[in-house]
Protein backbone atom coordinates (compact mmCIF):
# COMPACT_ATOMS: atom_id res chain seq x y z
CA UNK A 1 0.00 0.00 0.00
CA UNK A 2 1.12 3.77 -1.00
CA UNK A 3 2.39 5.89 1.58
CA UNK A 4 -0.17 8.95 1.88
CA UNK A 5 1.37 12.10 1.46
CA UNK A 6 -2.25 15.01 1.87
CA UNK A 7 -4.04 15.18 5.12
CA UNK A 8 -7.42 17.19 5.88
CA UNK A 9 -6.59 19.27 8.88
CA UNK A 10 -7.98 17.47 11.59
CA UNK A 11 -5.29 15.18 10.82
CA UNK A 12 -2.49 17.57 10.52
CA UNK A 13 -3.89 18.95 13.63
CA UNK A 14 -3.50 15.77 15.42
CA UNK A 15 -0.10 14.67 14.12
CA UNK A 16 1.21 18.20 14.41
CA UNK A 17 0.17 17.85 18.20
CA UNK A 18 1.86 14.04 18.71
CA UNK A 19 4.91 15.68 17.12
CA UNK A 20 5.31 18.34 19.70
CA UNK A 21 4.14 15.90 22.39
CA UNK A 22 7.03 13.77 21.41
CA UNK A 23 9.65 16.51 21.52
CA UNK A 24 8.17 17.87 25.35
CA UNK A 25 5.51 20.99 24.20
CA UNK A 26 2.05 20.97 24.45
CA UNK A 27 -0.91 22.99 22.84
CA UNK A 28 -1.28 24.94 26.08
CA UNK A 29 2.46 26.07 26.42
CA UNK A 30 2.47 27.49 23.09
CA UNK A 31 -0.80 29.44 24.12
CA UNK A 32 0.76 30.48 26.84
CA UNK A 33 3.28 32.41 25.25
CA UNK A 34 0.69 34.12 22.67
CA UNK A 35 -1.87 34.91 26.00
CA UNK A 36 1.99 36.49 27.64
CA UNK A 37 2.88 38.51 24.25
CA UNK A 38 -0.97 39.71 23.94
CA UNK A 39 -2.14 40.34 27.26
CA UNK A 40 0.30 43.39 27.59
CA UNK A 41 -1.71 45.07 25.02
CA UNK A 42 -5.63 43.45 25.23
CA UNK A 43 -7.39 42.94 28.53
CA UNK A 44 -9.95 40.91 26.39
CA UNK A 45 -8.34 37.94 25.71
CA UNK A 46 -8.61 34.72 27.49
CA UNK A 47 -6.31 31.62 27.80
CA UNK A 48 -8.97 29.51 25.88
CA UNK A 49 -8.56 32.16 22.71
CA UNK A 50 -5.30 31.45 22.82
CA UNK A 51 -5.83 27.51 22.66
CA UNK A 52 -8.17 27.64 19.74
CA UNK A 53 -5.95 29.77 17.89
CA UNK A 54 -2.92 27.40 18.48
CA UNK A 55 -4.90 25.06 16.99
CA UNK A 56 -6.06 26.69 14.48
CA UNK A 57 -2.27 27.14 12.99
CA UNK A 58 -1.90 23.71 14.25
CA UNK A 59 -4.00 22.39 11.14
CA UNK A 60 -2.65 24.69 8.65
CA UNK A 61 -0.65 22.77 5.79
CA UNK A 62 2.27 25.36 5.50
CA UNK A 63 2.43 24.75 9.93
CA UNK A 64 2.41 20.79 9.16
CA UNK A 65 4.81 20.95 6.71
CA UNK A 66 7.74 22.99 8.42
CA UNK A 67 6.87 21.47 12.26
CA UNK A 68 7.24 17.89 10.62
CA UNK A 69 10.39 18.97 8.91
CA UNK A 70 11.78 20.70 11.29
CA UNK A 71 11.12 17.87 13.87
CA UNK A 72 12.16 15.75 11.79
CA UNK A 73 15.99 17.52 10.81
CA UNK A 74 15.87 18.06 14.89
CA UNK A 75 15.33 14.22 15.97
CA UNK A 76 18.01 13.34 13.01
CA UNK A 77 20.41 15.24 14.15
CA UNK A 78 20.04 13.85 17.67
CA UNK A 79 20.24 10.88 16.48
CA UNK A 80 23.91 11.14 15.13
CA UNK A 81 21.98 10.58 11.74
CA UNK A 82 22.87 14.08 9.58
CA UNK A 83 26.65 14.13 8.63
CA UNK A 84 29.35 16.92 9.63
CA UNK A 85 29.71 19.71 9.34
CA UNK A 86 26.14 20.26 9.70
CA UNK A 87 25.76 18.22 12.42
CA UNK A 88 27.80 20.31 14.87
CA UNK A 89 26.25 23.41 13.11
CA UNK A 90 22.92 22.29 14.22
CA UNK A 91 23.90 20.97 17.88
CA UNK A 92 25.56 23.47 18.54
CA UNK A 93 22.08 26.44 17.39
CA UNK A 94 25.09 28.35 15.90
CA UNK A 95 23.74 31.68 15.33
CA UNK A 96 25.15 32.39 11.92
CA UNK A 97 22.91 29.45 10.50
CA UNK A 98 19.44 31.14 10.25
CA UNK A 99 17.37 28.61 8.55
CA UNK A 100 15.77 27.51 11.78
CA UNK A 101 14.53 31.53 11.79
CA UNK A 102 13.01 31.23 7.84
CA UNK A 103 10.94 28.60 9.18
CA UNK A 104 9.76 30.93 12.25
CA UNK A 105 9.43 34.05 9.45
CA UNK A 106 7.52 32.02 6.92
CA UNK A 107 5.14 30.44 9.33
CA UNK A 108 4.67 33.45 11.07
CA UNK A 109 4.42 35.59 8.28
CA UNK A 110 1.27 33.39 7.63
CA UNK A 111 -0.26 36.49 10.13
CA UNK A 112 1.36 38.91 7.97
CA UNK A 113 3.76 41.85 8.83
CA UNK A 114 2.47 41.80 12.35
CA UNK A 115 2.98 38.01 12.46
CA UNK A 116 6.82 38.21 11.80
CA UNK A 117 7.23 40.60 14.42
CA UNK A 118 5.73 39.53 17.13
CA UNK A 119 7.80 36.23 15.79
CA UNK A 120 11.06 38.29 16.46
CA UNK A 121 10.15 39.61 19.76
CA UNK A 122 9.33 35.82 20.75
CA UNK A 123 12.54 35.42 19.16
CA UNK A 124 14.64 37.42 21.26
CA UNK A 125 13.25 37.20 24.18
CA UNK A 126 12.65 33.21 24.01
CA UNK A 127 9.63 33.11 26.98
CA UNK A 128 8.33 30.39 29.18
CA UNK A 129 8.91 26.97 26.16
CA UNK A 130 10.28 29.16 24.11
CA UNK A 131 13.50 29.58 26.67
CA UNK A 132 13.30 26.57 27.85
CA UNK A 133 13.60 24.45 24.21
CA UNK A 134 16.69 26.91 23.27
CA UNK A 135 18.69 26.58 26.30
CA UNK A 136 17.82 22.70 26.49
CA UNK A 137 19.30 21.99 23.32
CA UNK A 138 22.05 23.68 23.65
CA UNK A 139 22.71 22.42 27.38
CA UNK A 140 22.50 19.30 26.35
CA UNK A 141 24.26 17.59 23.43
CA UNK A 142 21.33 14.53 23.63
CA UNK A 143 19.04 17.44 22.53
CA UNK A 144 18.58 19.40 19.39
CA UNK A 145 15.84 21.76 19.44
CA UNK A 146 17.67 24.15 16.74
CA UNK A 147 14.15 24.25 14.26
CA UNK A 148 12.20 23.06 17.50
CA UNK A 149 12.64 26.37 19.50
CA UNK A 150 11.31 29.04 16.09
CA UNK A 151 8.82 26.78 14.85
CA UNK A 152 6.95 27.08 18.51
CA UNK A 153 7.67 30.65 18.92
CA UNK A 154 6.67 31.55 15.54
CA UNK A 155 3.40 29.38 16.64
CA UNK A 156 2.74 31.65 19.40
CA UNK A 157 3.38 34.57 17.54
CA UNK A 158 0.74 33.69 14.68
CA UNK A 159 -1.42 33.02 17.74
CA UNK A 160 -1.17 36.25 19.39
CA UNK A 161 -1.85 37.69 16.21
CA UNK A 162 -4.83 35.66 15.32
CA UNK A 163 -6.32 36.45 18.71
CA UNK A 164 -5.43 40.33 18.18
CA UNK A 165 -7.11 40.34 14.95
CA UNK A 166 -10.10 38.69 16.47
CA UNK A 167 -10.33 41.31 19.22
CA UNK A 168 -9.86 44.14 16.90
CA UNK A 169 -13.08 42.46 14.62
CA UNK A 170 -15.09 42.57 18.01
CA UNK A 171 -14.33 46.46 18.42
CA UNK A 172 -15.26 47.32 15.17
CA UNK A 173 -18.44 45.65 15.05
CA UNK A 174 -19.30 47.55 18.33
CA UNK A 175 -18.68 50.63 16.71
CA UNK A 176 -21.33 53.01 16.65
CA UNK A 177 -20.88 54.40 13.30
CA UNK A 178 -20.37 50.00 11.93
CA UNK A 179 -23.25 49.50 9.18
CA UNK A 180 -23.55 45.60 8.47
CA UNK A 181 -22.26 45.11 4.48
CA UNK A 182 -22.80 41.70 3.48
CA UNK A 183 -20.45 40.47 0.98
CA UNK A 184 -21.40 38.10 -2.11
CA UNK A 185 -19.33 35.64 -3.19
CA UNK A 186 -21.60 34.33 -6.20
CA UNK A 187 -21.10 37.83 -8.03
Amino acid sequence: MKARNLFNRDEMLKMNIQTLKERGVSVEDIAEVAYQQQAKWSKDISMKACIDSVEKILSLRDTFHLLQLGAEIDRLTEENLIREPLREILNSDLGMFGIDELFGLELAGLYGTIGKTNFGDIDVNKPLIVGRLNSDGKAEKTMCHTFLDDIVGAIAAAASTRVAQIVNENEALREPGYRHIQFKFDE
